[in-house]
């Protein structure tokens, strides 16, 4: 386990911003942290990075509590955060050797790294010029090299690729992947839910302080698919179908669009297989059966408290039979 915060409770005045927070990342992990505005996702990176201090709880880094050694802690953590900071009277180059400084990297040590991490972000042409002449894109990728600059365990980044243009989000991503495949250990905090499912391995939904959901991404896209309804396509004899799905006991609810039939559906994958074969036997045309695909939206939708818009809703028009 390379990041473990257990009950950690954070309060303004008489304001809980995490309440109870838990959450647990192992070592290699892609980790999306996820939340609506107001959630304790600030609050709780700048608790992980040692900006701040819970008033209850604890937080373990690669086996470390924090307020131990922070100086030998902070040595294991990269941060990006979401903002650049005010440098712009600084060089690519002065601002690279001044955090590679802070970290006690210098002379030809610091000037290889440095040339090293630049060519790796693809902006080492860029090295001569003041930072306040760089792009978004530019400062963001400088962002990551300058926090890759004492080679951390984990690497802990919010909203890195916002305000980016499509080419640069994609080439930002790649290079967060190949890190990944690097055995780093990378946390992001985003709003941007479809790169979260497109490129995490595990995710953490926080919720008023709390965690609501967590685990492999994988998982609980699973999940998220057997709560959906099952999509059936006739090319023929829906009135039929119907007729039949109405006597099924699983069978909670039916909609229809088309030759398309929705059907709330709650049971196994072995009573799944055989409501299918029922249609089949009755000689139905079933085009496709099949459970409704999940999101990373819906779930995130229904876990922060609006239920009303699942994404079932994106058939439109139906009526209840």
């Amino acid at each position: 386990m390379i990041l473990s915060m257990r009950n950690i409770k954070k309060f303004y005045g008489k304001f809980c911003a995490l309440d109870g927070l838990n959450l647990e990342i192992e070592e290699g992990a892609l980790y999306g942290f996820v939340g609506p505005n107001g959630a304790g996702k600030t609050t709780a990176i700048k608790i992980m990075t040692g900006i701040m201090y819970p008033d209850e709880g604890s937080v373990i880094i690669d086996g470390m509590e924090t307020g131990t050694d922070n100086r030998r802690l902070k040595k294991k953590i990269g941060y990006v955060p979401d903002s650049f900071g005010v440098y712009n009277n600084l060089t690519v180059s002065e601002y690279m050797s001044f955090f590679a400084s802070c970290y006690g990297i210098d002379g030809l040590r610091a000037e290889k790294r440095i040339t090293r991490l630049l060519q790796y972000m693809g902006i080492e042409d860029k090295a001569d010029f003041y930072i306040e002449a760089l792009s978004r894109g530019m400062k963001q990728k400088l962002s990551l090299a300058r926090a890759l600059i004492h080679d951390p365990k984990l690497l802990i980044m919010d909203e890195p690729t916002l305000g980016l243009d499509p080419r640069t989000r994609f080439e930002y991503k790649q290079k967060l992947s190949e890190l990944s495949e690097l055995g780093k250990t990378i946390l992001i905090s985003s709003h941007i839910l479809t790169e979260i499912s497109e490129m995490c391995t595990d995710i953490g939904i926080i919720d008023q302080g709390s965690m609501v959901m967590s685990g492999r991404l994988t998982d609980v896209m699973k999940m998220v698919t057997s709560q959906n309804p099952i999509i059936v396509t006739l090319s023929s004899k829906i009135t039929q179908a119907i007729k039949l799905l109405k006597e099924e006991k699983n069978v909670k609810s039916m909609s229809i669009k088309g030759n398309d039939l929705l059907i709330n559906f709650e049971g196994s994958r072995k009573n799944e297989a055989e409501l299918l074969a029922k249609m089949i036997d009755a000689g139905l045309p079933v085009v496709s059966f099949s459970r409704e695909k999940g999101s990373l939206e819906s779930i995130f939708i229904q876990l922060t408290g609006h239920d009303e818009e699942r994404t079932v809703l994106s058939y439109e028009n139906q009526s209840d039979l």
